[in-house]
């Protein structure tokens, strides 16, 4: 950074002392403007920035102060409203008609507890406004859309360039109006007063020349200001591009039960060549690679009315759940292995499956009539079978399609547009499906391998006709041969194909189902909604069986088993038993009769059965089996329920005495063991005989005596059962938890669990043992059963069971195996996390699910007498203790807020104040039992991961630990006597905090990673217990024990310091628990007494800054920027603030202040100064009471302060977090009314002074244009302007620095700073400045906060601020009036049309083209075409992000480039740069509006800073800054809405101060004519009016100053030739109505008629029309140069009057003529300026050795007389500002001089060279300055003899 910049160049930053000293003067220390780091205050009451203030207690402040007002919306400001939380049960969705519950009623005790727990309402805690904190920031686009509708079209020149053809024709008719030069000589007025004369004048402003009071102007010209005024300036900015906003907490999703992608199959017909027979169908989903069957049966049933009436005799009616033919499968891990495969059954008969199949293979349908008599004769076989063996199957035909082919080759969606619609819905709806929950880690590295293409969402429905089955074999039924087989099939060689086909016929419709079917049944026949008709076909929705876990909770009722029976060796069994048929049925006793009605039927048949019989294998010993048989478990089984199977032989010959069936054995599955339901893989025994008596509680393993068994007693029979179950956890240690728990409920002992029976006595160790178990647990079921098992666990925190008499306290143990679940959920399922860190499947459980269990709606209410032993809530009598943590407490905890504390030893605490303490000595000496273990750990280490001497805060915690009772030896009665009240229940958050202060090791490592859950757990606790005992409207000091709060303190202690000690090994997990600390504290915000809210955040905050100073890390300061933002993103977070509070100085805060208050303005009078200070500055009053603004304006402070150099890069972050409060504000339809926003913007009063503080660090948005693009600052531009640098740049019309001069602005640059800072610029550090786009936010933010501010209050603090304060003050404006300056155009495409194109680049690169360089200087704009051409070139360089923050800032607005799009909006547009022209419009409509709705805040400002002028004598100086900042948002390319806004004040500003500009700001002067001459020539006629209007006053108060208004006509004349001779696309017809508007104000002007004014005025229009129309013709005849000098000649004797313009052209006359090498013709030009010069000099000093005046050069030049100043008209060399020049002094005569004899050297006229010398050898002698002398006789002596040379050389 060698190179400093201009802009930081030109600051100086010596002035911080010098103000520190004024400041500290006035107002002893100030910690905002100058930082307290570096201020040696000795006052004890600073706390420096860095470190918090004592927070004011807010619940005290709110109840001393009352409010001022009664009612309204600034009422609303003080306090919360009362309905700010609510807890809303709400009725949980049920898919179904009817809810899924079981039919049977009294069912035990943990089937009760899951039943509610899958249908009880969702108790949801509501944050009413919640939507209104920051997080929920409507500042993006979509929704600034919205608020930006009905914005108006600001008009801007710079969009209403004309057509260029019109544009051309108007420059032919100028040209034939302004008649050839040899017609008119210059003396003739005629041609321009006719072409006045035809002028039309622009419209007048009424009252203009009125004389009013200035108060009525300014209150005029305030009113135009503020009617119609945008109210929301932050509608106007774009949202700054970030990512999701930290501080947003998504809502959960609901929980619900889980579908993969789901699948619709309709099956539409299934024909054979030949039909004889009924033909039975069933589908089912495999998956060939994980070798499991996904899916349940799906049976259908195709056949024809005629086909189904052979079987009459055996179906019962059919019920219309069998009837459906389309089916919905649910696919979780959709892969390239699934195949749909089809069986087909039919009724049995005698024959294997080869022969019954063969007829189907043989006969063509075609050939129907030729065999007629052999069908008929097959017909009638098969209706006698079918009467015979109706009840029993055969396999017959299969055949499987390969799912995946039809999905990829149905093809994507481009060619089936109707459906495509309805497709794009549920792709969002599967992704978001498909994130939330299901997949683990583990498996979802498997599908992300290449099964990522799988989805069967989007493809377009297919119809397939399959033609071919496969012929089963009888011998390869198993699911094995069938893998086999499909694996087969994929491969080209398949050995399927060479088998001969059955040939038929099965259509089937596949496409993805929709979203609501109607008619649906769940897999328990349940409907799903909408199911408008129960008489329509339904379409069955087919359970899925998950290839891999799927880890959802259970949300609904489901018990359902699935028996498949798999294979059967009878090969060892004596007798015939061939045509082998298993029979199923489920049995609740052992009586055939106990046969329950729970199979579910198949298809066309009734909905349930009572047996079920396996398809027969013909002729087979050892068959195998393929069949599935449904059951419906009943809800509560017994010992006594099992399933029996029984084999029989069925012969299907019918021969005489034969039965139909013989049964061939026996055997039986028990439902349940131990307890526990049965499910898996089973090996049988098969019994020869009926079972005995009471066999169904044994297992057929068991060798009864006296039975016969197949084999041996060997196992025959392979079966296997399947459980989909939401009541059988099927895990050992779920089961053994909750068996447990119910049996604390029933009471009952033994308990009998597994082979073991407790006792009542060894009950407790169980208990913990089994919770400790818990981690053993599967995950799958833990998941599943998520909901209850938590459940249980904060149950038995709450009510801590009674056994033997004894309370047992599973506080611990319940919170440690928690804290482990929640781990394991984090680490296995980690996909389903949000931004936060939060497993959705945790969130969704707190934020629908927990409630606490005594606010159980239904729970009857403990009677108080019985508390030991009454009912409790969840059902059942539960034998809960309701004791509390004992009602004992320690009296000397350190942490309590109540007392004061050393801060040198933590060991002297408080005097004690509780009255507990004598029951604690009572307690103390009954030597209480802690049966909990961790007292133990206690005295050995200190819990908490840090050094035991750390905190105070280790010490108390191990006193309370020592002293808090967690169980109890005690009975109640003692209790009672002892505290004179009853125990109550343990409140859960109470509880929960205690057991986590006091963990330690691995329990608290595991809390801590998942700080969260416990964090929110107990908000919901605390939130559920304040609205069940109706304390959410109580005051917020007493709502809670103070025990709890100690631990809140403790906790949050700790876990601050965990994040200050670990944020360097660990980062990921602290800033996990970084956000959800704040999270916490912003919740209990909403709940807690506020003020000790505030204490906790002051604990992280100390916490935080002790370490910060140790060791300056951004990552911590970064750290602390997300809590800080999260905490400030309440909802309430202005009311937090105590917006209506005085700031009264801490010492008094007497009533008395508060009652003198008025309302409209903040403020009283006796502590006036200081008051005002505070409320500017970061004061220590400032900070108490408005604690969280206080905290993040110190943030912003520290981290912009320059000396902080670590910080550079959170810039960006900090700014972006005030900019979303402020925003957020803005949009806040609570603060909309002015008054109220004017409080909010209270809040941030301190930030104008941190703005103005970072002022040399902010981007430099004047580099853009930076007018006189030098680097040197005013001293620079006016230095450079010699000779050589003259020749340099001849290229342009008129050189550079002539222009310069001509602008009369040779001496000032737009920045160069009011004299208090033009003091060393070197001084200071060179510090990192912002980058644009944080630049741009805070001015914004600032702008936001000078909008919004009660203006009185401004107008008091600017009359405190000393001048180089406020001249700092207007530097920031002057640069905002940059920043927010209008980047749009209008550019001529290709076609001619208009488009519109933005100027993205905010920072213009310096053009070398000088040239656009000046024009860009008069016209405050860059040319737009070149900059056009450049851009499509796509040259604009974009800046390479220069540091890892990025400062991509020419990104920022090219929208169609950046990344801030919504990613929808990125899909389609980022292949399209090209914007349509309704959205290149809108965005110029915004910027349009925000340019000018910035400036007029920026008007406002200056307004109330000139009022603070006016009020104070001291304060005249700034007025210039003032009007600098003025002058410059003129230059800059504004609406006519501003412009017109802005020469009001103008106008106000010269009538108040005429003196400001004639007498001290004359370059200002000069300034501002060109700036209003520019605008006279604007193509828009507001604008025109108002300028010409503006332009007529300032002659008017000129003339009334002095008589005549010399200083404005040389300055206007001036400006008039800068401006025709630069601009290139001026128009002289705009100028001329202006000029003839100013002819036209004159004539009607009555007060000075009868002065000379008007016909000054007319002299001075005619002349400027005049110079108008030679320098237009001057453009004409560029290329002819013998014209063009003869013009400047013509031009320069119109400059007769003004010294300083002609100077200027005879020297813009010598550049042209020395350019062209006319030595002696530029030689001469110079004479004559040097002679111009001489007169004046010789009117200003009477010196003697100066030359008279033109006099003295006659010898030279015989025109020179031409320069004497005779005219009446002249002006007086002593009017200042006249002769100002720097040629007007003896140096710049000198110097004329001397360029004059190097030219006529040059030129070979050496006589002339000497006469030159003879008047500068006077003026060397007179300064006796040898040196020059010397020099000047050396260049004597070289023309001397060049003359002797050449007079030689012509002798010769």
């Amino acid at each position: 950074m060698a190179e400093r910049r201009a802009f930081a160049q030109k600051i100086s930053r010596t002035v911080a002392a010098e103000v520190r000293k004024q400041i500290a003067g006035q107002y002893g220390g100030s910690p905002q403007l100058f930082k307290n780091l570096n201020i040696g205050t000795t006052s004890s009451n600073t706390v420096p920035l860095t470190e918090a203030v004592e927070p004011v207690d807010f619940e005290e402040y709110l109840i001393t102060h009352p409010p001022i007002v009664e009612s309204g919306p600034l009422r609303d400001l003080i306090e919360f409203p009362p309905d700010d939380i609510e807890v809303i049960y709400t009725p949980r969705e049920c898919r179904t008609v009817v809810p899924a519950v079981p039919e049977e009623g009294d069912t035990d005790t943990h089937v009760r507890d899951c039943v509610r727990s899958y249908t009880e309402d969702w108790a949801i805690v509501n944050r009413k406004y919640h939507k209104l904190g920051t997080g929920f920031n409507p500042n993006t686009l979509d929704k600034q859309k919205e608020r930006q509708k009905g914005l108006p079209k600001q008009v801007f020149e710079a969009d209403e360039m004309p057509d260029s053809s019109s544009y051309q024709d108007d420059q032919d008719d100028l040209k034939r109006r302004s008649m050839s030069i040899d017609d008119t000589p210059r003396g003739s007025w005629a041609c321009s007063i006719f072409d006045l004369k035809n002028s039309l004048p622009d419209a007048l402003l009424p009252h203009l020349l009125d004389r009013a009071p200035n108060e009525e102007i300014d209150r005029h010209n305030e009113d135009q200001r503020k009617a119609s005024r945008h109210r929301e300036l932050f509608a106007l900015h774009p949202a700054l591009d970030e990512e999701e906003p930290i501080e947003r907490h998504c809502v959960p999703e609901v929980p619900k039960e889980h579908f993969g992608q789901r699948l619709l199959v309709k099956c539409l017909s299934l024909k054979f060549e030949i039909e004889i027979e009924p033909i039975f169908a069933s589908l089912a989903l495999y998956d060939v690679k994980e070798k499991r069957k996904i899916s349940e049966n799906f049976f259908f049933d195709l056949n024809s009315e005629q086909m189904k009436g052979m079987l009459r005799p055996h179906i019962q009616t059919a019920a219309i759940s069998t009837l459906a033919r389309s089916a919905i499968f649910s696919i979780t891990y959709p892969s390239q292995d699934i195949f749909l495969v089809i069986k087909l059954e039919k009724v049995l008969q005698q024959g294997d499956i080869g022969e019954c199949a063969e007829p189907y293979m043989v006969f063509k349908e075609s050939d129907a009539a030729k065999n007629k008599e052999k069908l008929e004769k097959l017909r009638s076989q098969s209706e006698q079978f079918c009467q015979r063996l109706g009840r029993y199957r055969m396999p017959f035909a299969w055949t499987a399609i390969h799912l995946m082919n039809i999905v990829n080759s149905a093809g994507s969606l481009e060619r089936d547009t109707e459906l495509e619609m309805s497709l794009s819905e549920r792709k969002g709806s599967w992704s978001e499906r498909r994130n939330s929950s299901i997949m683990g880690r583990r498996s979802l590295e498997r599908t992300t391998s290449g099964d990522e293409s799988c989805s069967l969402t989007g493809f377009r429905p297919a119809t397939l006709t399959i033609t071919n089955f496969f012929k089963q074999e009888g011998d390869r039924l198993s699911d094995e041969d069938l893998f086999k087989f499909l694996a087969d099939m994929r491969r080209p060689s398949s050995v399927l194909r060479r088998l001969r086909p059955i040939t038929a016929q099965l259509k089937l419709d596949i496409s993805p189902a929709p979203e609501n079917p109607h008619y649906c049944l769940t897999p328990d026949l349940l409907q799903v909604k909408p199911y408008p008709d129960s008489r329509v076909r339904p379409t069955r929705e087919i359970l899925e069986f998950p290839a891999r876990d799927v880890y959802v909770p259970n949300t609904t009722y489901r018990n359902l088993l699935y028996v498949n029976p798999q294979s059967l060796n009878f090969a060892n069994r004596q007798g015939s038993a061939r045509n082998i048929t298993v029979k199923v049925q489920f049995m609740n006793g052992e009586d055939p009769s106990n046969a329950m009605p729970v199979i579910f039927g198949k298809s066309s048949c009734a909905d349930f059965y009572k047996e079920a019989y396996t398809a027969v294998v013909y002729h087979n010993r050892s068959p195998d089996f393929h069949d599935e048989i449904k059951i419906k478990l009943p809800a509560s089984l017994s010992d006594h329920h099992h399933i029996l199977f029984t084999f029989y032989h069925v012969s299907c010959q019918q021969k005489q005495n034969t039965p139909l069936e013989t049964p061939v054995g026996y055997t039986w599955i028990p439902m349940l063991q131990n307890g526990r339901l049965r499910t898996g893989h089973f090996c049988l025994p098969v019994s020869l005989e009926k079972p005995p008596q009471s066999y169904s509680v044994l297992s057929p393993e068991v060798p009864l005596p006296g039975m016969k068994w197949v084999d041996n007693h060997r196992g025959v029979f392979n079966v296997e059962l399947l459980a989909v179950s939401t009541i059988h956890t099927q895990d050992q240690y779920l089961d053994k938890f909750f068996a447990l728990v119910h049996a604390l409920d029933e009471h009952v002992f033994p308990v009998r669990i597994g082979d073991m029976r407790i006792m009542e006595n060894n009950l407790e160790t169980e208990l913990k043992s089994s919770i400790a178990a818990l981690n053993s647990a599967q995950l799958e079921p833990v998941v599943r059963f998520l909901h209850l098992l938590l459940d249980k666990l904060v149950l038995l925190v709450v009510r801590p069971p009674v056994i033997a008499g004894q309370i047992v306290n599973l506080g611990q143990a319940s919170f440690e195996v928690m804290a482990s679940v929640v781990n394991r959920l984090h680490k296995y399922l980690d996909t389903s996390q949000d931004m936060h860190g939060r497993n959705s499947l945790l969130s969704s459980y707190i934020h629908y699910v927990f409630r606490l269990p005594s606010t159980d709606p239904n729970s009857p209410s403990p009677d108080p007498n019985s508390s030991l032993t009454g009912p409790g809530g969840l059902g059942g009598s539960v034998h809960y203790a309701t004791m509390a943590r004992s009602a004992v407490r320690p009296a000397s905890l350190n942490l309590s807020r109540s007392r004061s504390l050393s801060n040198s030893n933590p060991d002297i605490s408080g005097t004690p104040t509780s009255p507990d303490d004598e029951v604690r000595s009572i307690i103390g000496s009954k030597g209480l039992d802690r049966s909990n273990s961790w007292v133990h750990t206690m005295g050995c280490s200190a819990p908490w991961g840090s050094s035991p001497g750390s905190a105070p805060e280790t010490m108390q915690a191990m006193e309370r630990c020592g002293n808090r009772m967690s169980s109890h030896t005690e009975s109640a009665s003692f209790l009672q006597t002892l505290t004179g009240r009853l125990p109550t229940k343990k409140l859960f958050h109470e509880e929960l905090a205690l057991q986590w202060v006091v963990s330690s090791g691995s329990v608290r490592e595991g809390a801590l990673q998942q700080a969260w859950f416990f964090f929110e757990l107990m908000v919901k606790s605390i939130i559920h217990h304040l609205y069940f005992t109706e304390r959410l409207e109580s005051p917020r000091k007493n709502r809670f024990p103070e025990r709890f709060m100690d631990d809140i303190t403790a906790l949050v202690s700790t876990i601050a310091g965990d994040i200050v000690s670990r944020f360097q090994k660990d980062l990921e997990l602290v800033e996990r628990i970084n956000t959800s600390l704040a999270f916490f504290l912003n919740d209990l915000l909403s709940v807690m007494d506020r003020g000790f809210v505030f204490t906790l955040i002051k604990t992280y905050w100390k916490q935080v800054s002790t370490k910060l100073y140790a060791l300056q890390n951004p990552t911590l300061e970064s750290l602390r920027l997300d809590f800080l933002r999260i905490v400030c993103s309440h909802e309430h977070y202005v009311t937090l603030n105590l917006p209506c509070s005085l700031l009264t100085p801490p010492a008094s805060p007497s009533p008395s202040v508060s009652s003198a208050t008025s309302q409209s303005s903040g403020f009283s009078t006796h502590v006036q100064d200081q008051k005002i200070a505070n409320m500017f500055e970061l004061s220590i009053p400032f900070r108490e009471q408005h604690y969280l603004a206080g905290l993040m304006l110190s943030e912003l402070s520290v981290i912009l302060d320059p000396d902080n150099e670590g910080m550079f890069g959170l810039h960006k972050k900090v700014v972006s977090v005030v900019h979303n409060l402020l925003s957020s504000h803005d949009s806040d339809p609570r603060y909309a009314d002015p008054e109220v926003k004017a409080r909010v913007a209270m809040l941030y009063l301190p930030l104008i002074g941190i703005v103005m503080e970072s002022l040399p660090q902010l981007h430099d948005f004047t580099e853009s244009h930076n007018q006189w693009g030098r680097p040197g600052g005013p001293q620079g531009a006016a230095a450079g302007s010699g000779g050589e640098e003259a020749e340099a740049e001849g290229n342009s019309i008129i050189n550079q620095n002539v222009a310069m001069a001509i602008a009369g602005t040779s001496t000032s640059s737009p920045m160069s700073r009011p004299s208090s800072f033009l003091l060393n610029s070197q001084t200071g550090r060179q510090h990192g400045s912002f980058s644009a786009e944080s630049s741009r936010s805070l001015l914004i933010c600032l702008l936001w906060v000078l909008k919004n501010a009660d203006e009185l209050v401004l107008q008091k603090w600017f009359t405190d601020l000393s001048v180089s304060q406020l001249n700092r003050l207007l530097d920031l404006l002057y640069l905002c009036v940059s920043c927010f300056e209008y980047k749009a155009h209008v550019v001529f495409t290709m076609q001619g049309k208009k488009a519109f194109e933005r100027m993205n680049s905010l920072t213009f690169k310096k053009s070398k083209d000088m040239k656009a360089k000046l024009e860009e200087a008069i016209l405050g704009s860059i040319g737009a075409r070149q900059e056009m051409v450049r851009r499509s070139r796509g040259q604009l360089e974009r800046s390479p992000s220069g540091s890892a923050f990025g400062s991509q800032e020419n990104l920022r607005w090219r929208k169609d480039m950046t990344h801030w799009r919504q990613n929808s909006e990125r899909m389609d547009k980022s292949h399209r740069s090209v914007r349509t022209r309704a959205e290149l419009e809108h965005e110029a409509l915004i910027d349009g509006n925000l340019a000018t709705e910035a400036n007029l805040i920026i008007l406002d400002t200056l307004e109330i800073i000139v009022l603070t002028a006016s009020v104070t004598e001291t304060k005249e100086s700034i007025l210039g800054g003032v009007l600098k900042v003025l002058l410059h948002s003129m230059a800059c390319n504004q609406s006519a809405l501003y412009l017109q806004h802005c020469f009001a004040t103008q106008r106000a500003l010269v009538s108040k101060f005429p003196e400001l500009l004639f007498e001290e700001e004359t370059e200002q002067c000069a300034d501002l004519c060109l700036r209003l001459l520019r605008s006279c020539s604007s193509s828009i006629g507001t604008i025109r009016s108002h300028a010409s209007a503006s332009l007529y006053l300032l002659m008017r108060q000129n003339f009334e100053i002095g008589n005549n208004f010399a200083r404005v006509k040389m300055q206007v004349t001036m400006s008039l030739s800068s401006l025709v001779g630069t601009s290139q696309n001026f128009n002289e017809e705009f100028l001329r109505r202006s000029l003839k508007t100013i002819l036209t104000y004159a004539e009607e002007d009555l007060e000075l008629r009868e002065t000379t004014f008007p016909d000054q005025v007319q002299d001075l229009v005619f002349n400027l029309h005049m110079i108008l129309s030679d320098t237009v013709k001057m453009k004409e005849h560029q290329e002819d140069p013998e014209m063009l000098i003869d013009l400047m000649y013509r031009i320069a004797k119109g400059y007769q009057t003004s010294p300083d313009l002609r100077l200027t052209w005879l020297q813009n006359m010598a550049g042209k003529h020395s350019e062209r090498n006319n030595h002696a013709e530029a030689a001469q030009c110079l004479v004559h300026s040097a002679a111009l010069v001489a007169e004046y000099l010789s009117m200003l000093e009477d010196r003697k050795y100066l030359p008279v005046g033109c006099v003295t050069f006659q010898n030279i030049s015989s025109n020179v007389l031409e320069e004497s100043a005779v005219s009446d008209d002249v002006v007086s060399p002593d009017e200042e500002g006249i002769c100002s020049g720097k040629y007007f002094t003896e140096i710049g005569l000198v110097g004329l001089l001397e360029q004059a004899a190097a030219s006529f050297s040059m030129a070979g006229m050496y006589e002339a060279v000497n006469e030159v010398y003879k008047v500068l050898i006077p003026i060397h002698e007179a300064n006796r300055d040898a040196k020059k002398l010397a020099t000047i006789h050396g260049k004597l002596q070289e023309a001397f003899s060049k003359i002797v040379h050449q007079s030689t050389g012509w002798e010769l």
